[in-house]
C-alpha cells in the first residue's frame, strides 16, 4: 500500500453531522416502548404528531402537568434552540399549555449540540407524565473493543452531560464488563446497583438491570444508554429516557424493529445511496468524487488534497456499478451545494469502462450537469469508453492518470 493511501484521514475534511450514520437509532418514544415491553419502567408517554394529538394526550395522561419532549435523533435537545428562536426542545409545563409548546415545536427544526448546524426536523413530540424523580443517575451498555464484548457504564450522578462529567470526575464512573456466554451475572447486577448509589429496592433494581441488558442482548443493540435512569419518591427506578442504537446487520431478524426505522432525521444522499448500494460519506470539501474501490477512493482523496484541494465526499460506485447506479451517483454529489466541481477516477477491472463512459454520459445529460467534469478511465475497455465520452459531445476534460485528474480538478474551481 501506498504512503498516499496510509495518509491520515485527520488530513481530510471532516464527514458532516448528517452522513455519520453507521447504525439504526430509535426515537425515545420508539426506544422507550421496546424497554417497557421487556419489563423497564418507563414513565408513561404518548406520541404526537400533531398539536390536537399533544394536547389529546396530556388530557389523556390526566396530571396537572406534562412534560413535552422533542423527538429528534440527536443529543443535547433541553438546552436546543429552534430556528424559530424557541428555546428548549424538553419542557415541563403545565397541562393546559400543551397546545401553546406543541405549536413551537412540531414542525420546527431542532439545534442541538449535537445535531450540527443545520438541526433536525421535530417531526413528533412526546406527551409524558411528569414524574417526581428524586435521584437521576447515569446508565449505558456499550460495546467495548478493547474488552470485546459490552461493558456497562454507570455514575450515580445522571441527567447531565456524561461526556463533561467524565472529564471533571472520572472516578465517578464505574465499567462493568459482561462475559456474552455468562451473561448479566448477580454480582455484575450487585456492583452496577452499588456503582449507582441505588437507594431504594436493591433486588428489584438489579431486576431492572437485568431489564435492560436483555433488551440489549435479545434486539441486537449497539448501545442501550439512560440518562437519566432514576429513582422516584417511592425508590422506583424508572428509565426516565431512552436512546437505543441497533447493529445493522441485524435487521434481517429485527424487521420490527428495522421498519421503525425514520429516514427524515438523515441526510437524504446517504438514503438514496443506500438505495442504489453505493458507498457514500458526506466530506465539506468543493471536488465531489466517483471512484470504484475503496482504497483508490482513498488515495484519489489524498491526491486531491496533496495539489490544494478538497474533496466534497467519499464515494464508491463498488466493482459492478450499473449505467443506472453511476447516474445516481452524480445525482447525489452534485446535489450538495459546495461541490465546484466532479472528478471521476476509474480503474476497470470486473467494472467495465465503456459502462462507466455510458453512464457518466447519462448522468450529465440527465443531471443537467453545469460544473466542470474531470475523468480518469483506465483499465477493462478503456479505449471503448474514452471513445463513448469523446463522441458525446460533452464538455468533460480527460486525463491520462491519477496525478494528472486531481491536477486538472483542482484547477478549475
Amino acid at each position: 500500500m501506498s504512503a498516499l493511501m496510509r495518509t491520515s484521514l485527520s488530513r481530510l475534511p471532516r464527514p458532516t453531522a448528517a452522513t455519520s450514520k453507521r447504525w439504526l437509532n430509535l426515537h425515545e418514544y420508539q426506544s422507550a416502548a421496546i424497554m417497557a415491553s421487556h419489563g423497564v419502567n418507563v414513565p408513561p408517554g404518548i406520541a404526537a404528531t400533531s398539536v390536537a394529538d399533544a394536547v389529546a394526550a396530556a388530557k389523556e395522561l390526566g396530571g396537572d402537568e406534562v412534560v413535552i419532549k422533542s423527538q429528534i435523533l440527536a443529543g443535547g435537545r433541553g438546552l436546543g434552540t429552534f430556528t424559530n428562536g424557541f428555546q428548549g426542545g424538553v419542557h415541563v409545563i403545565d397541562s393546559a399549555k400543551t397546545a401553546e409548546y406543541a405549536e413551537k415545536m412540531i414542525g420546527a427544526t431542532l439545534v442541538t449540540k449535537q445535531s450540527g448546524a443545520e438541526g433536525k426536523p421535530v417531526n413528533v413530540v412526546m406527551v409524558a407524565e411528569k414524574m417526581n424523580l428524586v435521584n437521576e443517575m447515569y446508565f449505558a451498555i456499550l460495546l467495548d473493543r478493547a474488552f470485546g464484548g459490552p461493558v456497562v457504564v454507570a455514575c450515580a450522578e445522571g441527567g447531565t452531560s456524561i461526556e463533561d462529567l467524565a472529564e471533571s470526575s472520572p472516578e465517578k464512573i464505574i465499567k462493568v464488563p459482561i462475559d456474552v456466554v455468562a451473561g448479566l451475572t448477580d454480582a455484575n447486577a450487585e456492583a452496577i446497583v452499588a456503582g449507582l448509589g441505588v437507594s431504594g429496592d436493591k433486588e428489584a433494581a438489579k431486576k431492572q438491570i437485568a431489564s435492560l441488558y436483555e433488551v440489549f442482548k435479545s434486539c441486537d443493540c449497539t448501545m442501550v444508554e439512560v440518562n437519566p435512569l432514576a429513582e422516584d419518591d417511592q425508590g422506583t427506578l424508572i428509565a426516565a429516557d431512552a436512546k437505543i442504537g441497533f447493529d445493522d446487520n441485524a435487521a434481517f431478524r429485527q424487521k420490527d424493529i428495522f421498519a421503525q426505522r425514520d429516514e427524515s432525521q438523515e441526510d437524504p444522499r446517504d438514503v438514496a445511496a443506500e438505495k442504489w448500494d453505493l458507498n457514500y460519506i458526506g466530506l465539506d470539501g468543493s471536488i465531489g468524487c466517483m471512484v470504484n474501490g475503496a482504497g483508490l477512493a482513498m488515495a484519489t482523496m489524498d491526491i486531491i488534497q496533496m495539489h490544494g484541494g478538497s474533496p466534497a465526499n467519499f464515494l464508491d460506485v463498488g466493482g459492478s456499478a450499473t449505467k443506472e447506479q453511476i447516474v445516481e451517483a452524480f445525482k447525489i454529489i452534485t446535489s450538495d451545494s459546495n461541490v465546484k466541481a466532479l472528478l471521476v477516477n476509474i480503474f476497470g477491472g470486473i467494472m467495465k469502462c465503456d459502462v462507466i463512459a455510458e453512464g457518466i454520459v447519462a448522468g450529465v445529460k440527465e443531471v443537467g450537469l453545469e460544473i466542470p467534469l474531470v475523468v480518469r478511465l483506465e483499465g477493462t475497455n478503456v479505449e471503448l469508453g474514452k471513445k463513448i465520452i469523446d463522441e458525446s459531445g460533452l464538455n468533460i476534460t480527460s486525463a491520462d492518470d491519477l496525478d494528472d485528474a486531481a491536477k486538472k480538478a483542482v484547477a478549475v474551481i
